[in-house]
């Protein structure tokens, strides 16, 4: 009697352990890696019918091709969102200035790019905040986008970043153009992936941007995509992230 009640309360207990891993974890279907569906996680895209998308540019070191993006954007009228490090912001006040002035978002990359799920709560927003004002500043304006460096986050990043009133945007689309492997390689990366909502990740320093984003703007615009900046097309309230990544409208 004794032993079919063990046997009893183990099997209980067994279900349950089940039942409460199949409430924490998921099968991601891009990656094939199993997440905890509680993880907090950053914008990679959004879940919409129009086909739009925004091009992104991460903005930590140099400037010789920022100029020659600019170009390329005013070109085919395309506005775009900029995020910037604030020792970026440092060396090329004017270049904030020219993105800023010709209609460009500018979303806050940190200040000293460092890997924010090794440090506290505290200094997130003291980078965050330092920046902000660099920023401010420059253009009269603070920041409502946030992109962690190297894109590395935990739960308390993204809460942390939620909580100084910004958006936390990753992307969805890589061209991986830092590695500089290729135009046409870099090219292919970004043209296969697009999708309704994407979000493209650039650099403003790799080698082949400044020439492959005509390519990539004029295959999209053949394909019928619109391009606006991330802030007109994320949703700014009623809404959830789904386990990948993906924003969706409640």
């Amino acid at each position: 009697m004794k032993r079919r009640l063990v046997k009893k309360v183990f099997f209980t207990m067994f279900i349950l352990c089940i039942a409460v891993i199949g409430s924490v974890v998921c099968k991601n279907k891009n990656t094939g890696v199993f997440i905890n569906v509680n993880r907090n996680l950053p914008i990679y895209c959004v879940d919409t019918k129009d086909k739009k998308v925004a091009l992104t540019f991460d903005v930590s070191w140099g400037t010789d091709n920022t100029d020659k993006i600019l170009q390329v954007l005013d070109k085919y009228n395309i506005k775009a969102s900029f995020f910037l490090v604030g020792g970026w912001v440092d060396q090329y006040p004017d270049k904030v200035k020219s993105i800023y002035e010709k209609g460009h978002e500018i979303g806050n990359h940190s200040n000293k790019h460092p890997d924010m799920t090794k440090i506290s709560r505290d200094k997130i927003i003291q980078d965050i905040d330092i920046n902000d004002s660099k920023i401010r500043s420059l253009t009269g304006e603070g920041t409502k986008l946030f992109r962690c460096p190297e894109g590395s986050y935990n739960n308390l990043v993204i809460q942390t970043v939620k909580d100084t009133n910004h958006y936390c945007i990753q992307w969805d689309v890589d061209s991986i153009d830092w590695r500089e492997e290729g135009a046409n390689l870099e090219y292919d990366r970004v043209v296969k992936k697009v999708k309704n909502g994407s979000i493209i990740l650039f650099h403003n320093n790799a080698k082949y941007t400044p020439d492959n984003l005509p390519r990539v703007i004029e295959k999209l615009k053949k394909d019928g995509y619109e391009f606006v900046k991330v802030g007109d097309l994320i949703y700014k309230e009623n809404y959830h992230i789904d386990y990948d990544g993906k924003q969706i409208s409640n």
